[in-house]
């Protein structure tokens, strides 16, 4: 077990937060054996700091997703290390959670279930757990749908549901592989909201990858940009932007459009790389980003 700190309880939730550090240490991960060989994460170093929401961002294929495999312990390194706590991480673990592009949730189960599916697998229907899931259900705005079934639930809600079934679990690191993917723009920016604030009330230990610059700048604490395949960091910035936060104020924000342009520019270099090799994704993040530039007259 990992040493996480116990860092704040939020009213009502019956549920003392626990909140861990995660330390990735010069790692590396090849698929296949010599000729055959693919190195995807090369010599890749960074920390996730306890209690932050630590953003990673970088071009479509280069490696993030082999990372959230490898911080679950899914997957272990060709070489380096990863630890919780100062603890080798050796495999899956109550401590890490992930939450998935896909949802994970159980059509024939209602919202309710599925949110208490974990604590009944491991035999905790107990009252408090049975006070958690309601206190989640009113936190992520579904307890008028918790009789309902997943193919009932639009793509948002569904997201939701997904969240309180993590947090229910009370995970010392929550680990989420682009949640939001897939769902149109208006509802984006609702998750984008509903996360943000679920986030600031706990100050959950959080690792979100994305694709979206916009949604990494309104999201993170800190901002890891990741290279082109192998991977590793280009750079780490802080997004010293007060909380809670809202959209209108981070487009009109002078600071977020600073940190915004210069993970664009670093992106749009990895980008660049990655078009040489024939990457059909870096071709329409090249374009999305002369866009944006365009757009913001620089």
């Amino acid at each position: 077990m990992s040493a996480a700190q116990e860092i704040q309880k939020p009213a009502g939730s019956g549920m003392q937060i626990k909140a861990a550090e995660m330390t990735i240490s010069h790692v590396d991960k090849t698929y296949g054996e010599k000729q055959f060989a693919t190195e995807v994460v090369k010599n890749c170093s960074f920390t996730i700091e306890r209690g932050k929401l630590t953003v990673m961002i970088g071009p479509s294929g280069c490696g993030k997703s082999t990372l959230i495999r490898l911080l679950a312990g899914f997957e272990k390194p060709t070489s380096g290390s990863i630890s919780i706590d100062g603890n080798k991480v050796t495999g899956p673990g109550r401590d890490r959670l992930v939450v998935f592009q896909e949802s994970a949730l159980f059509p024939w189960m209602s919202t309710y279930d599925n949110i208490m599916y974990g604590p009944k697998a491991r035999g905790e229907n107990t009252p408090e757990m049975r006070d958690r899931a309601e206190f989640l259900l009113d936190k992520v705005g579904l307890q008028r749908f918790r009789s309902k079934y997943p193919p009932q639930l639009s793509g948002g809600m569904q997201r939701r549901a997904e969240l309180a079934r993590a947090m229910i679990n009370n995970p010392e690191v929550m680990i989420l592989d682009e949640p939001f993917r897939g769902l149109d723009h208006m509802t984006k920016e609702l998750m984008w909201k509903y996360y943000a604030t679920l986030y600031e009330e706990s100050h959950r230990t959080n690792f979100f990858v994305t694709t979206d610059i916009d949604e990494a700048i309104f999201l993170a604490d800190r901002l890891l940009i990741m290279s082109n395949k192998p991977t590793q960091v280009r750079a780490v910035l802080d997004v010293d932007l007060p909380r809670p936060r809202s959209l209108s104020n981070i487009v009109d924000d002078d600071r977020a459009n600073q940190i915004k342009m210069e993970a664009l520019a670093i992106l749009h270099e990895e980008a660049m790389r990655s078009f040489a090799g024939g990457s059909k994704a870096a071709s329409d993040f090249i374009q999305a980003y002369s866009d944006r530039v365009g757009k913001s007259g620089k």
